[in-house]
Order: structure tokens, then sequence, then C-alpha cells
């Protein structure tokens, strides 16, 4: 059945605001390249000068801000686009996560606002699987990122804890992974889109889904699912 004229129509002027957003991003990003191309000059001069320290604190803040948006553009462009996956065979998903925690934990400017660290709780079972380890990673970052910022938000103390299970039924295993943040969520997470953590983090399910996983909020837990080599 072919679709109606009006429901080509409607679609025509959403792919050109695509097309639209992805050159104004573009544009937008140039030009904050330029800010923080003159912002790093003037460090630079307050390095060797002997103006006062919260100076030269605020224009690293203005930099460091620079950098956030830029890359909070970059990531609306990698939302709107289709997702190519390069899987490989004999990935260790457990290896994956410990990899993303070892780097947060070893990342003072990222950690920092957590008061403990990222604690793993894993069973022995393997978790091997088919998966694009680079954007799967990304994706596992912008999850523990989201839920360090959840649990900061409702306590100062503590560690994230994530837990890693394998669960199966008949001949079919997932690995399970769990982020346990406090107390009960009052937003899912993964599709509120109500910040640039949130898109992440919706940009992430998108990546947990593609490979055939699922991404979701339960309580005080954030959960991922992966469909594990058999």
């Amino acid at each position: 059945m072919k679709p109606l004229l009006s429901e080509i129509e409607d679609n025509d002027p959403l792919r050109a605001l695509g097309r639209a957003s992805v050159q104004i991003v573009h544009d937008l990003k140039n030009q904050l390249n330029g800010l923080k191309l003159y912002a790093t000059f003037l460090r630079k001069r307050l390095e060797k000068s002997e103006r006062p320290a919260d100076e030269l604190e605020t224009v690293n803040k203005l930099i460091a801000g620079l950098d956030r948006t830029a890359a909070d553009l970059s990531m609306i462009v990698e939302y709107g686009q289709p997702l190519e996956l390069r899987k490989q065979t004999g990935i260790d998903l457990e290896k994956l996560v410990r990899s993303v925690a070892a780097n947060l934990n070893d990342n003072p400017r990222v950690s920092g606002a957590l008061a403990g660290s990222i604690v793993i709780d894993s069973e022995s079972a393997p978790l091997i699987g088919e998966f694009d380890s680079a954007m799967l990673s990304n994706a596992l970052k912008s999850i523990s990122l989201g839920a360090m910022k959840l649990v900061t938000s409702k306590s100062n103390e503590g560690s994230l804890k994530i837990n890693l299970k394998r669960h199966s039924i008949e001949t079919k295993s997932d690995g399970v992974i769990e982020w346990r943040v406090l107390g009960s969520l009052d937003h899912d997470p993964f599709h509120s889109f109500a910040g640039s953590d949130e898109i992440r983090m919706s940009l992430a399910a998108r990546v947990i889904e593609a490979h055939g996983g699922s991404a979701e909020r339960q309580d005080g837990t954030l959960r991922v699912r992966l469909p594990l080599a058999p």
C-alpha cells in the first residue's frame, strides 16, 4: 500500500528540518571552536601574568562549558543518524563494563562528584556475545555517568553499584547489567529527553536495542539486557 500524498508531504518538512539542523549544528560548532581558541589564548596570558587565581578559574570554566556545548551538539547530530554497528564475535561483556568503570574511577573530573567509586559485582558465568565493542562501550559509559549523577543527587555518600549476571531461558541467554541508584526514579532516563544527560542515555538505549537488547528502569535500578552467544 502506497503512502498517502499528505503523509509524504508531512515527512518532507521533517527531512528538510533534519538536514538543516545538521548544517546549523556544524556552523554553531565552528563558532564555538573560535570562542574556545580565543579563550585558550586568554588562559595562556593569564598563566604568564600575576592575575588573581579566580580569573584563571573563570576562563577554565568557560573553556569547559564550550567543550560541553560542542559535545552536546555533536550528540544531537549523532542521535538523528542511523546506527551502523560493526559487530565482532567473542566480545566479553564483563570486560567492557570493567573497562568503563576503571576509566571513570580514574577520571577525578568525572567521578569526583561521587563520594565513593564504582563497584562491580559479577557472577562467574561467562558473558560473551557479538557486539560492536566501541559503540557499546560508549553506551555503557553514558549510562554509568547518568547513574552516577542519579546517585549523587540522592545521597552524598556511597558508591555506584553495578551488578552483572547471566540470565538463561531454555537455549537463550542474556547478559544483564544493573546500575543500582538510591530510591525510586520519578522518570525514565532512557526516554525522557529532559536534558543532555537523558539524551545521551536515550542514545545509549538505541545502541543497546540495535544489538537486540533492551534498556529499562525499574524502581531504583537501571537495567540493560544484551543477547549472549549460545
